[in-house]
């Protein structure tokens, strides 16, 4: 923290400006030794822009036209002294400037290293600092707002009100504690436990949200799944809009696997066309056969493609058995030919799965595709049910922050059940305090500096 730390802040390649990023208490003498123009950098004002050029510092070349920003601490990003030098885009342009702060003193910053003296100086805290990062990384337009929202301080206000109503009833736990005369026992009172109970169903309301928001935000890969020649391929082409899969009436016709995104309720969506599961001569198709088989143990979700105009055979009842702990969703394909399946024909074979619903389809008409996406929505969970994911601003996206919360659940609850079994104010409030810990992981009132590395470690560098 008492580095002065450089970085290009934009994506490298051609275009119209770079930025580069300085921060730290030398940060203006940094970039001064840079920039020539008037006034000097260490006499400009907090928040100017001013007009220049960059010189390097051994030879006094020009380097390029710049625009220098000023922000001087703490009402800057990081809370320290930052310069913000715009340069001509392109890779030599960028490059020769960072090297000419190098030799000015600055050192090159670390990923994430700016967003991290963010969090450490109090600008933001470590719900908004992940958030940084969610922003950048945003493929749609539902995970670019859910992450705006996280970077705004909305989950963060949640918590902290949740927080402070912990902190109300361990206080009142304590007090009891350590004034039990005057306060007539140790017993936790009716309403300090229905206190505790509904900060718990608060919480538990905000994990509803958990698979709706790590869906918007990491998206999930949906394998197509089935015997040859069911329409595996018709049909993924269907779901996607275009013709990227080969489709001929010969089975076996997909040899490896063909992958396409897709958007579904906000959320990206990665289908897979895999080859037809059977027994094959044919050295080729055995080894895309093979890759078909493990891409369907490999995932959490698959879309099982069935013939709808052909009774349930033997190599069905094999396939359904690797479903086993899935979700399953069931397309009947070839309904233009008249189905002979029913949903409760496929009862028996997927008892081991979580299967959703069998919805009956055309590939070659598109009936029933409107219907497929909607229970594919529902599978993968982007389309949020019973309310989870009702208050979409404050879903849990990040893994992370779902398992503190559970665990901060999971106190409050053992808190409730050691105050009805009567056992002492000190129990009840090492539940509590235990639960706040959890919670305090979400924003940083309570972690350890490796989860800071792994956490800051996936930032880009310049942010």
């Amino acid at each position: 923290m008492t580095d002065t730390i450089a970085a290009i802040a934009t994506a490298s390649g051609r275009a119209g400006l770079a930025v580069l990023r300085v921060s730290g208490p030398e940060a203006l003498s940094v970039a001064g030794h840079v920039f020539r123009g008037r006034p000097p950098l260490s006499e400009a004002a907090s928040h100017t822009v001013h007009h220049g050029w960059a010189h390097a510092t051994t030879d006094a070349r020009c380097l390029d036209e710049v625009v220098a920003a000023v922000f001087r601490a703490p009402r800057s990003y990081t809370g320290e002294d930052v310069v913000e030098l715009s340069c001509h885009g392109g890779r030599l342009s960028a490059e020769r400037l960072l090297a000419a702060l190098v030799t000015s003193g600055a050192r090159l910053a670390g990923p994430g290293e700016f967003t991290q003296r963010a969090f450490l100086n109090g600008r933001i805290d470590l719900a908004q600092a992940e958030a940084v990062a969610d922003v950048i990384h945003a493929e749609t337009e539902a995970a670019h707002e859910l992450a705006l929202a996280q970077l705004a301080g909305a989950l963060s206000r949640r918590l902290d009100a949740l927080g402070d109503r912990m902190t109300d009833a361990l206080a009142e736990v304590e007090a009891r504690v350590d004034f039990a005369e005057d306060v007539g026992g140790v017993e936790v009172p009716p309403h300090v436990v229905d206190l505790i109970e509904s900060v718990r169903g608060e919480l538990n309301a905000m994990l509803a949200s958990a698979a709706w928001g790590r869906a918007i935000r990491d998206g999930v890969r949906v394998p197509l799944v089935g015997r040859p020649n069911v329409g595996k391929s018709s049909l993924f082409n269907a779901l996607i809009g275009e013709e990227r899969a080969i489709v001929t009436e010969l089975p076996g016709t997909t040899r490896d696997r063909v992958t396409e995104s897709i958007e579904l309720c906000g959320a990206r969506v990665t289908l897979s066309d895999t080859a037809g599961l059977r027994e094959s001569a044919d050295r080729v198709e055995s080894i895309g056969v093979a890759r078909a088989w493990d891409t369907l143990e490999e995932s959490r979700a698959l879309l099982w493609v069935i013939d709808g105009t052909a009774p349930i055979d033997a190599d069905d009842h094999e396939i359904a058995r690797a479903f086993a702990g899935k979700r399953v969703l069931v397309a009947l394909n070839k309904s233009d030919l008249g189905c002979v399946l029913a949903p409760r024909d496929l009862e028996p074979l997927l008892v081991d799965a979580r299967w959703s619903a069998a919805v009956s389809v055309s590939a070659v008409r598109g009936d029933g595709l409107a219907e497929l996406r909607a229970a594919l929505a529902q599978l993968i969970e982007a389309a949020p049910a019973d309310g989870a994911g009702a208050q979409r601003s404050i879903a849990l996206a990040n893994p992370r922050h779902a398992d503190a919360l559970r665990r901060g659940a999971e106190g409050l609850a053992r808190a409730t059940a050691a105050a009805a079994a009567g056992s002492p104010g000190e129990i009840v409030a090492l539940e509590l305090r235990e639960s706040l810990a959890a919670i305090g992981e979400v924003t940083g009132r309570a972690v350890d500096a490796d989860v800071l590395d792994r956490i800051f470690g996936r930032f880009c560098i310049g942010k």
